[in-house]
């Protein structure tokens, strides 16, 4: 069930893309001084959710190697403040993480462990820089900006849907948006020369309490690939999402003889 943390935070490799504004350059024309304007980039229409509480319930499946293994998953957030994620199966927990802004904590029932400290932990877990806005928008589905200075390239496809890409890096990182409610339905991240790829597919959309009727993906399919590792899956399905401003609780205590591990 330990692997369920870890794919989860997969997808923060890629786990953001850049609000396109309209820029324009000018030109000097052969024998006119007059300026000439270059066609502006279409802006992204992308719609996040909002609300301040989140409570919801998930089964998982992960596949790694051909090992299949399934999982209950328990999730509460505060935006913008801090995400809790247990794990578990028959009733009986495995894991249970907490993040916060500055740190992470990970709590194993399984072999009697637990990790607290900073975001190196993920960062060096996954050899790429993670921080907490990443795995909020990866878990909501929602639109992250990319760093300041990355340019964007936004395509218009099929049925009005926008492709918004851009380089970070080596990596070469894609959002596509649903035409019409604006929300994030695919992620994909690829590296061309460490021949690793991410793909993330948010499925079965379905409206919300709060905001009223902005949908949500009910469904979250993970697919990683890296040469040591392979192909790994998780297919992530709620059964339960509840938001609103009703206040949550986020407990995290280690039992006495618990190791703790760096």
């Amino acid at each position: 069930m330990n692997k369920v943390t870890l794919l989860l935070a997969l997808g923060l490799l890629g786990s953001c893309a850049r609000k396109a504004v309209p820029t324009t350059t000018s030109a000097a024309g052969p024998g006119t001084s007059t300026p000439m304007m270059e066609p502006a980039l279409p802006s992204v229409k992308a719609t996040n959710t909002t609300f301040i509480f989140l409570n919801a319930k998930a089964k998982a499946q992960i596949n790694m190697k051909g090992n299949k293994q399934g999982a209950n998953l328990s999730l509460r957030m505060r935006r913008d403040s801090i995400i809790w994620v247990s794990a578990g199966l028959a009733g009986i927990e495995g894991v249970r993480a907490v993040l916060t802004h500055d740190s992470v904590r990970v709590m194993n029932r399984l072999d009697k462990t637990y990790f607290s400290g900073g975001y190196d932990y993920l960062s060096k877990l996954l050899n790429v820089p993670v921080s907490f806005a990443q795995m909020q928008a990866l878990l909501l589905g929602d639109y992250l900006p990319a760093p300041t200075g990355t340019k964007p390239t936004v395509a218009t496809e099929e049925a009005g849907r926008q492709r918004v890409s851009y380089p970070l890096a080596d990596v070469l990182v894609e959002r596509l948006l649903q035409a019409g409610t604006g929300r994030v339905q695919q992620l994909k991240m690829s590296d061309e020369a460490t021949k690793r790829n991410l793909t993330v597919d948010y499925t079965d959309f379905q409206p919300l309490d709060e905001p009223a009727g902005l949908p949500f993906a009910h469904a979250t399919f993970i697919q990683a690939q890296q040469p040591a590792a392979g192909v790994v899956t998780a297919a992530i399905n709620y059964n339960k999402v509840n938001t609103g401003r009703e206040r949550l609780t986020f407990p995290f205590a280690v039992p006495k003889g618990f190791r703790r591990i760096k």
